[in-house]
């Protein structure tokens, strides 16, 4: 059920990269972006993590009814080195839970995706992210394991909401990641600085 539900998500976001696929991305994007080269960027994202009763990754088993989970305020760094209209590129990330059972969460991934209209981008990734659990005590381990996803973002202009901020480069983004064999469920939103 977990694979199907992913597959559709997926599909979800696929169908509009292949409609807009056909468009070849210019040399600079209206949201300053560049077109070749590399594009650093930051954000802020927030969201949940929840996690199987059986996560794996020598995560110890919970019972049912007191799952691990919770609330994550995310910022995230990175690069992508466009390549027309298609990128590939590298992100690290530090979470902290506000609410619930997870403490802290870091990573890397990988990303690759194709640009979609002027200021869009669609991608796939792949990487590694640890966690810590507060239910286990100040000085438990962290516990890591393969992560992947797929997202999207946005540019403020596309949404008739560029004049909210001055900035070009500003980006919504949505993301929905899983560790493991779809141990856990991660959707995450925000706001992207690209420079």
């Amino acid at each position: 059920m977990k694979k199907l539900l992913l597959a559709a998500v997926a599909t979800a976001f696929l169908v509009p990269v292949a409609a807009s696929a056909q468009d070849s991305a210019p040399a600079t994007t209206q949201d300053g972006s560049r077109a070749f080269g590399i594009e650093p960027y930051v954000g802020v994202m927030g969201g949940y993590e929840g996690f199987d009763s059986n996560p794996g990754a020598g995560i110890p088993t919970s019972r049912p009814g007191n799952r691990l989970k919770g609330g994550l305020v995310e910022g995230v760094a990175g690069v992508n080195v466009p390549l027309g209209p298609v990128f590939v590129g590298v992100e690290g990330n530090v979470a902290k839970g506000f609410t619930g059972s997870v403490d802290w969460e870091y990573g890397v991934h990988g990303r690759v995706g194709v640009r979609a209209g002027e200021t869009g981008l669609f991608y796939g990734k792949v990487g590694y992210r640890w966690v810590n659990f507060d239910r286990y005590g100040e000085n438990s381990r962290d516990y890591g394991s393969v992560s992947y996803g797929i997202g999207g973002e946005v540019g403020l202009k596309a949404l008739g909401l560029d004049g909210l901020v001055k900035k070009e480069g500003i980006r919504l983004r949505t993301e929905i990641s899983t560790t493991g064999n779809f141990h856990t469920v991660r959707p995450m939103a925000g706001v992207i600085a690209h420079f």
